[in-house]
């Protein structure tokens, strides 16, 4: 048939309900053909009320009427199905329930390919082709097809809105410009378009310099994830193996004391042994001895008494008591004790060092963002007191450690190794590790506020906090004649900055991110200096005091 020039195509042959091709057709008195099943099924949901319409004319039928299979339908629809069917054109699709329909056609709807702003009427291929060929039908705005056409006329005046008022941030048509907007900024709808349209391009602009951003940072996340897993798969295989290293090391020495106690007692044992047969033979030669002299002394021949006599009362040398030791459950208490003290040591060195071997929190989404408010950070606080061991002898140190002050005369302190002896400052006795926040109170003409490794020195220039890569310093100098101002000090290398004026400064430490901020604290909170770097020891507080006698730094409590 295709070969004949006929076009048929397959919305011609397919029912309107399944829409597929027919299956047992069958034509309703309207003309119009269904599959069986399908028409059927339609009918059985009006069977209540009693009226049986068709799907596309809506003609109704009383009764319901009896379908036969249409042969000569169900015949052509097996022929085309052998020799095909020619696709349907382009303008004989039909409007779907999603699709825009087009306005002019009568009957079944074709699907719109364009709306027209001017018209306001959608069209189909066929029915928009004036617009390609009538002249003043060709200045009107095409656009993809819209169900939303009806939104372009006011509702007061039936007019095409082609203006914006700023004044109401509304489209209106000319008309309201002279009525209820007038005396408003007007601009046309087009040009509002244009200004519009660019600050779109500037937000998508901005859309995806943050998808970007995010996407890299996304990458970050990943890359350190990736990284913490690694370092955690190394830590656990390297602390196994070092830990099986102690194990053999200890089952080594364990052997070891048991090989010796053993020899040592078999040593012990064979001396007391032949010490024990030494004694057991002295016994039986004594033993004959006393049996010779008793009956020596039965005997009544005088002169055989006196021959023997002398032969049998001279006796051995005996053993010595001294050499007969005898110390009970007591021969290796001295082992016991050598081994109670090693255990002892080695339970002390794993509870001072174990913040070092322990591996530090480690959060989800790694390190938790830094606190934006006072009470966020206080969250984390610290009780931090400063330890008289380590501090210089003309910092005089409160009950309890918390405030220092900076004496003219030194302080009769004991000698320690952990002292300072040339720059007048003073560590925690706490090591911080993890997140910590402190705030510390000054009064006078400047402080330094610190944190630093505790294997920093302890004599010399070098040992002053921010003169040295173990020890990170923030300085504020109050002097009357001098500016007011703030520096950073790390590696001996100085950082001025500026800042508000406070006499409190609070401290953020996140040891496992390596950041570290300072804040200015009075009303508000300012972030005064932030650092970022790895640390590699658990840290310690510190505080300087030094540009005037009398000035006090005060550890806050904040619990």
């Amino acid at each position: 048939m295709a070969q004949k020039g006929v076009l048929l195509d397959r919305e011609t042959f397919s029912c309107s309900i399944c829409l597929d091709l027919l299956k047992d057709p069958v034509t309703t008195t309207c003309g119009h053909s269904y599959c069986m099943k399908c028409i059927k099924g339609f009918w059985d949901g009006e069977d209540e009320k009693k009226i049986h319409s068709c799907p596309q004319c809506r003609q109704s039928f009383t009764p319901r009427p009896v379908l036969l299979k249409n042969t000569m339908l169900a015949a052509l629809v097996e022929e085309l199905k052998k020799t095909g069917l020619q696709a349907a054109p382009a303008d004989h699709c039909y409007a779907g329930a999603e699709d825009v329909a087009c306005d002019v056609c009568t009957g079944r709807k074709l699907r719109a390919c364009k709306s027209c702003l001017v018209c306001l009427i959608s069209y189909c291929k066929k029915h928009l082709q004036s617009h390609y060929d009538v002249a003043q039908l060709k200045k009107h705005k095409l656009v993809e097809p819209s169900k939303k056409l009806q939104e372009n006329i006011c509702s007061r005046h039936d007019e095409v809105m082609k203006m914006f008022c700023h004044t109401d941030q509304q489209c209106i048509c000319y008309l309201c410009t002279v009525d209820e907007h007038k005396g408003h900024d007007t601009v046309s709808a087009a040009a509002e378009r244009t200004e519009r349209q660019r600050e779109l391009e500037g937000s998508r602009e901005n859309i995806q310099q943050r998808i970007q951003d995010r996407e890299n940072e996304v990458k970050l996340l990943q890359q350190e994830v990736e990284a913490v897993n690694g370092s955690a798969d190394k830590a656990v295989e390297d602390s196994e193996k070092m830990f099986t290293e102690l194990i053999r090391l200890m089952e080594k020495r364990s052997s070891d004391v048991k090989q010796q106690v053993r020899s040592q007692q078999k040593s012990e044992v064979s001396r007391v042994r032949e010490l024990q047969e030494k004694l057991e033979q002295e016994m039986a030669e004594l033993k004959r001895r006393d049996a010779d002299l008793n009956l020596l002394s039965h005997t009544e021949d005088h002169n055989q008494f006196l021959h023997s006599y002398p032969s049998l009362s001279a006796l051995s040398e005996p053993t010595h008591s001294s050499s007969i030791n005898i110390r009970p459950l007591s021969y290796f208490e001295d082992v016991t004790a050598a081994l109670s003290a090693v255990r002892d040591k080695l339970q002390d060195v794993l509870r001072e060092e174990w913040t070092n071997v322990s591996p530090t929190e480690v959060d989800v989404l790694l390190s938790a963002a830094e606190p934006t408010t006072r009470a966020g950070f206080l969250k984390y606080s610290q009780e931090i007191t400063l330890d008289p061991n380590t501090a210089h002898p003309q910092l005089l140190l409160s009950e309890g450690g918390r405030k220092a002050t900076y004496m003219r005369q030194p302080q009769f302190y004991s000698s320690h190794r952990d002292r300072f002896t040339y720059c007048p400052q003073v560590l925690s006795r706490e090591s911080l590790t993890g997140r910590c926040y402190w705030e510390v109170e000054w009064r006078g003409e400047g402080v330094d506020v610190a944190v630093t490794y505790k294997n920093i020195i302890r004599a010399g220039r070098e040992s002053g906090f921010g003169y040295n890569d173990k020890s990170w310093s923030l300085e504020f100098q109050n002097k009357k004649k001098r500016k007011k101002s703030y520096s950073f000090f790390y590696n001996n290398i100085k950082t001025p900055f500026s800042g508000p004026l406070s006499s409190r400064v609070g401290v953020y430490l996140d040891h496992r991110a390596g950041i570290l901020s300072f804040y200015s604290i009075s009303e508000t909170m300012t972030l005064l200096h932030r650092v970022q770097t790895t640390f590699t020891q658990p840290l310690h507080a510190g505080v300087w005091l030094g540009y005037g006698y009398g000035d006090t730094a005060e550890l806050c409590k904040l619990k």
